[in-house]
């Protein structure tokens, strides 16, 4: 009996699926995936079609939000909905340096390859089956966009329709093209923000200064760097986020007995905007998301050579990095430290799998409706058309009244406009 509850009229289940680490050798490992399904209480006993969440990442699981909003208010209307936490994450068998400490660092990296949308996909594609559903759909955030894509390379017989929001990806280009459009992007949204906030790129100076002549601690103990104070700049590319980024900078710093210092509560929020603490996955696994046949030898910070701005040094303007990964985060963060050499092996590692097949997608016949962000600093824009051009039945709407986290901000609109999308290529009323 799956354990469940009942909130402002939705039902929640709780389901727990023994999974193989490996699907290429089912009798071997076996690890758990957790998914929690909800549906409309006045619903619960109709034969609804089912929508599965692919949430962005890589590394996190799946929303722990009320239903009564956002996307998932517009999607219970008309679905059984899957929460899927993603191996590694949330109660599905979560990665974090303990759960791992035990394992050498070669087999930790041997581990981690098993945590890439394929394998991703094939855990849904077997709980999929176990429930006995012949086909659902899929709404896949960001990186839960790319492991559509996987998923209709792998099983498109599987899915009856597919909503992407955030998460068009290249399925041909290597790391290093994506990080090129992308730090042009992050450079856009640095000088939107300075442009808005003229006095933040003071603050900021001042910030970088004083990190660079004293040592300065994190709650948790970690010392806390320019480099990691850049990492902040992830917030430039979500929708109405550079106000609060800029209230934040001017808190930073507080005087105690005469003396400048930055505020604990500055420095909290720092050390929570380091999610990578808690879900290394994030670290880990960010470049290997784009590796097919091909090593990313730390792609994003080879790349960010070939554009100085953020290269901080004392007396020069600062600029914010957004959410690339760098080896050095491997030194210096206190939980990725025992992952370092874990984590240098991945970035080696040649062999990666395919994640895309190109000759199936340009045979689709699955309904895919895309919401494709014109100034998203995360997902590039020219690559997402690009890959949307070579795909049939795929409706995007472009638009650029949103940034990349617009399912969060306005989901129940976003989910609404998609559903009309798939409708329209399937040619039925709405």
């Amino acid at each position: 009996m799956q354990a469940q509850f009942i909130d402002n009229n939705v039902v929640y289940r709780q389901h727990n699926f023994q999974l193989p680490l490996d699907h290429q050798q089912p009798t071997l490992d076996r690890i758990n995936v957790f998914a929690r399904e909800l549906v409309a209480l006045d619903k619960q006993d109709s034969d609804l079609p089912w929508l599965v969440y692919l949430q962005g990442g890589p590394g996190f699981e799946s929303p722990r939000a009320s239903a009564n909003t956002g996307w998932m208010k517009r999607a219970l209307k008309q679905y059984r909905v899957l929460l899927l936490d993603q191996r590694g994450t949330g109660h599905s068998s979560a990665i974090d340096y303990q759960s791992i400490a035990h394992l050498s660092p070669a087999h930790q990296a041997q581990y981690l390859t098993h945590f890439r949308a394929d394998s991703i996909v094939r855990d849904a594609e077997a709980i999929r089956s176990e429930l006995g559903i012949e086909k659902w759909a899929t709404l896949g955030q960001s990186f839960g966009g790319f492991c559509t894509l996987t998923y209709l390379s792998l099983f498109p017989a599987s899915l009856s329709h597919c909503y992407i929001t955030g998460g068009i990806p290249s399925i041909t280009r290597p790391a290093d093209q994506v990080y090129q459009a992308t730090y042009q992007r992050v450079i856009d949204k640095n000088s939107a923000f300075f442009a808005q906030f003229p006095a933040a790129q003071q603050i900021c100076k001042e910030i970088a200064l004083f990190l660079d002549e004293n040592n300065v601690l994190l709650p948790n103990g970690q010392h806390f760097s320019v480099e990691q104070f850049q990492l902040i700049g992830i917030n430039l590319g979500r929708g109405n986020a550079n106000m609060g980024l800029y209230m934040l900078l001017e808190n930073a710093f507080m005087i105690v007995n005469g003396d400048k210092q930055l505020s604990y509560r500055f420095l909290n929020q720092m050390q929570q905007e380091q999610s990578y603490l808690t879900n290394p996955i994030y670290a880990l696994l960010h470049e290997p998301i784009y590796n097919q046949q091909q090593a990313s030898n730390w792609s994003a910070h080879r790349v960010r050579r070939q554009f100085d701005q953020f290269n901080y040094k004392s007396g020069d303007d600062f600029w914010f990095t957004g959410e690339m990964v760098y080896p050095w985060m491997f030194d210096q963060l206190a939980t990725l430290k025992p992952l370092q050499e874990a984590a240098n092996l991945l970035a080696e590692k040649q062999d990666w799998c395919d994640l895309y097949d190109p000759q199936v997608l340009a045979n689709n016949q699955v309904p895919i409706a895309c919401a494709v962000y014109v100034e998203d600093m995360f997902v590039e824009f020219d690559y997402s058309r690009e890959t949307l051009a070579n795909i049939p039945n795929s409706k995007a709407w472009f638009t650029n009244e949103y940034e990349h986290n617009g399912l969060g901000v306005d989901g129940e609109k976003i989910l609404g406009r998609l559903i009309e999308l798939v409708q329209d290529i399937n040619n039925l009323p709405t």
